[in-house]
């Protein structure tokens, strides 16, 4: 019985241990390191404007005038709801997704002023996993750029510089694809010219 209670006693100081360690010091380290080293991003990269969080980097949110990038379409709720990511759960073989995908091929040909037989990059016309991305591709941009240069009454040559400017490089210099953000791009063009309502 004494061997018992001693290995009882033993557990439940292990326990209580590894409680204060896994449940209080180590979250406050990892959230202090975060506030130190990383501020902008631990608090969740967001933007804002005259004083006001008007945004975050990490979410995509519906842009649709002309004077705008439009971002990838969204499946997340009723679009862009953080509370609902979600992609579309649509099978290479739904023809549900084939007829929205030739919808949105001719909007965007439409849209941006392109041929009829352009081709369209796919990150334009389908939504992310998540239906919250931020990012488009490099040639997505590239694409609606004379549409927006032509709406804000800006040489093309400025729009091209700015996606430059906000085209996010490969993880690591390795992983994935060059994006650009359209949430900071659009921001940026509203800085340089106030669009008109």
């Amino acid at each position: 019985m004494k061997t018992f209670l001693t290995e009882l006693k033993h557990s439940v100081i292990i326990t209580i241990v590894f409680v204060v360690v896994c449940s209080g010091l180590y979250p406050v380290i990892v959230w202090g390191a975060g506030q130190l080293l990383f501020s902008h991003k631990a608090n969740g990269s967001l933007i804002e404007k005259d004083g006001k969080v008007i945004g975050s980097e990490l979410l995509g949110q519906p842009f649709s005038s002309d004077k705008y990038f439009h971002p990838r379409p969204s499946a997340a709720g009723t679009g862009y709801d953080a509370s609902a990511s979600s992609g579309t759960n649509l099978g290479p073989t739904s023809q549900k997704l084939s007829d929205n995908v030739k919808a949105a091929v001719e909007q965007y040909r439409k849209e941006n002023g392109l041929a009829a037989d352009a081709l369209v990059p796919g990150d334009a016309v389908t939504s992310s996993g998540s239906g919250l991305d931020p990012h488009i591709s490099v040639k997505n941009a590239q694409l609606q750029a004379p549409r927006i240069a032509k709406a804000r009454s800006l040489d093309i040559k400025q729009v091209l510089a700015d996606i430059e400017q906000y085209t996010d490089g490969r993880q690591f210099g390795i992983l994935g694809e060059p994006g650009v953000n359209v949430v900071r791009l659009n921001l940026a063009l509203d800085a340089e010219v106030k669009p008109e309502h």
